[in-house]
């Protein structure tokens, strides 16, 4: 109910302007797109000192791999036509999964994820691709997420009631549709997310506010207001635990932002237990020493010697 809740009030924060809470963390310029073409920013991927985005729904089948200058130094074309590209996620060295994955009728029979390379300078691929299916029918969505140690994928709906996350096979086929599973309730509205670096965390944006989530459990940790931007829809974290926003626009610019610090405590992982300490050796005759037994015996048997030469003595003398 909570994220319901959130996602509703990001959604009147859009509209108005205004969203009551705690202040937003710092944030900081990280670029301005320089280049006319991207116009409405969608998706983002920060990688090797490198911002890859890709255009909204109505742009022809491209990302745009952009420098910290702004400069658009490389774009990765492919001849199929999109019906609505969306999200973008890591997809390894140098490659991106690009989602076309919206579908604002919720009439779409499956949507489509692509394995799309990247680097400086131009080029036209046939990019793998491979169709996926949900369980109970269409939904929009702009969130597609990689988890970074298995690769697996994950595509968050974008409901106004409250979204759902689907995971997709860990192996995707590209001869057959693959069956995504509904496996977390989450954010409404969600506009796009990614995982941390530990693999253990995800985040999820809308347009005014972002939620940190647990993973495998899918508990929420935290959340917290983002800065106002146009029509925000592009989020990256970064290897170094970075995370980065993107906006619908011309000549927008990207931003850094750093998580508030009581999230940021609360994802640490916990401190491993202390060992215990190393129990003591046990003393030889049930743990009690035994030096105050051996002095004993030893001034026991001075006192018989005594007593004997005595005795001897005493017996020599009669």
């Amino acid at each position: 109910m909570l994220d319901r809740l959130l996602g509703l009030a990001s959604v009147v924060s859009f509209a108005v302007g205004s969203l009551a809470g705690p202040a937003e963390p710092p944030s900081a310029v990280d670029l301005t797109f320089a280049d006319p073409a991207i116009v409405e920013s969608s998706g983002l991927v920060v990688r090797d000192g490198l911002f890859v985005t890709t255009n909204d729904s109505g742009d022809r089948g491209r990302v745009f791999v952009v420098d910290r200058s702004g400069a658009t130094v490389g774009t990765t074309s492919w001849p199929a036509e999109p019906e609505d590209v969306e999200a973008l996620a890591p997809a390894g060295p140098r490659a991106v999964w690009v989602g076309d994955i919206g579908d604002n009728g919720t009439s779409r029979d499956s949507i489509e994820v692509l394995r799309v390379p990247y680097g400086r300078g131009d080029r036209t691929v046939e990019p793998a691709s491979y169709t996926l299916v949900y369980p109970d029918g269409a939904h929009d969505a702009e969130s597609l997420l990689a988890q970074p140690r298995t690769g697996q994928l994950f595509v968050v709906s974008k409901d106004l009631f409250g979204g759902t996350v689907y995971a997709a096979p860990r192996e995707l086929s590209a001869d057959r549709p693959n069956r995504l599973r509904a496996v977390a309730h989450t954010l409404a509205f969600a506009t796009d997310g990614s995982f941390f670096p530990d693999g253990r965390h995800y985040v999820l944006r809308a347009y005014g506010t972002a939620s940190v989530y647990s993973f495998p459990g899918h508990a929420r940790v935290g959340s917290f207001r983002l800065p106002s931007q146009r029509q925000g829809e592009g989020l990256a974290v970064a290897p170094d635990g970075s995370l980065h926003l993107s906006t619908e626009g011309q000549f927008t610019d990207v931003l850094r932002v750093a998580l508030p610090p009581d999230l940021a405590r609360a994802m640490r992982p916990a401190p491993a237990p202390e060992p215990a300490p190393a129990a003591e050796r046990p003393a030889p005759g049930g743990g009690e020493p035994v030096w105050p037994w051996v002095l004993g015996g030893v001034a026991g048997l001075g006192f018989v010697a005594m007593v004997v030469r005595l005795l001897t003595r005493h017996g020599a003398a009669a």
